[in-house]
């Protein structure tokens, strides 16, 4: 339970005592919004590094090589930890956005920092302000800026190495934006705290990088069930982690 408390305290804190650098950025976006991205990208960083720490967890990062470093690409992970974005953000070489559900939107110091670092928020409830999002991540992606998607469209709480059914429209984005797809397995990060809430334990996640998939080099059939290739891919990294352990 004190782990716990004191996770919450610092980024509670750090949510509170940031209104003064975010402020500073915002003035710095005026002139040159590429600085503010930057500066953003490195102050989250670093924050959920402190996170991670106090949390006792660790990380083992696997296939880093993969990520492309001259261009943006569309992220796809399985998702069933909190901790999944704390742990994936601190390896990323870019600025990169999450896809978050938009009752994150409503929590105002929070909001500001994701939308710094390009957060979008997505209405599952609303086809309209769906469409609207994926439109909004093709610009992004066409911008230079990349974007992580969990498309299982919320944590997964059953055993561990298995997932939800993958929302075909997740791939969209990439799809549209003619970027490649970089699958993302993560393992174990349920451990810190999900499976057995409220306490935080010490834990070890795993969290692998597969090799880029081009959408447009795919056979037809593949491309029109792109989310599911994609899991399939993602479930063969999972299960050979688990292997391994």
């Amino acid at each position: 339970m004190i782990r716990l408390i004191l996770v919450l305290l610092i980024a509670i804190l750090y949510l509170v005592i940031g209104c003064i650098p975010a402020f500073i950025l915002w003035l710095i976006g005026k002139k040159n919004p590429d600085l503010k991205d930057r500066i953003s990208r490195r102050m989250i960083q670093w924050i959920f590094g402190v996170l991670l720490f106090v949390s006792g967890t660790k990380v083992k990062a696997e296939g880093l090589e993969n990520i492309p470093k001259d261009r943006a690409v569309l992220y796809v992970g399985n998702h069933r930890s909190y901790f999944d974005i704390i742990t994936s953000y601190r390896l990323l070489p870019g600025i990169t956005g999450y896809v978050a559900k938009k009752e994150m939107a409503k929590v105002p110091l929070l909001r500001l920092w994701m939308r710094y670092i390009h957060c979008l928020f997505l209405d599952r409830s609303n086809v309209k302000e769906g469409l609207k999002t994926i439109l909004a991540g093709v610009d992004e992606l066409k911008n230079g800026h990349s974007i992580w998607i969990f498309p299982e469209g919320t944590r997964n709480r059953g055993e561990e190495g298995s997932m939800l059914e993958f929302k075909e429209g997740s791939l969209k984005m990439a799809d549209k934006a003619g970027c490649p797809v970089v699958p993302v397995a993560i393992a174990h990060s349920a451990d810190v705290l999900e499976n057995h809430f409220p306490f935080i334990r010490r834990a070890a996640i795993t969290i692998r990088f597969g090799e880029p998939i081009d959408l447009k080099s795919l056979p037809r059939e593949q491309k029109k069930q792109a989310g599911a290739y994609t899991r399939t891919i993602i479930q063969a990294m999972l299960d050979d982690i688990l292997r391994e352990d």
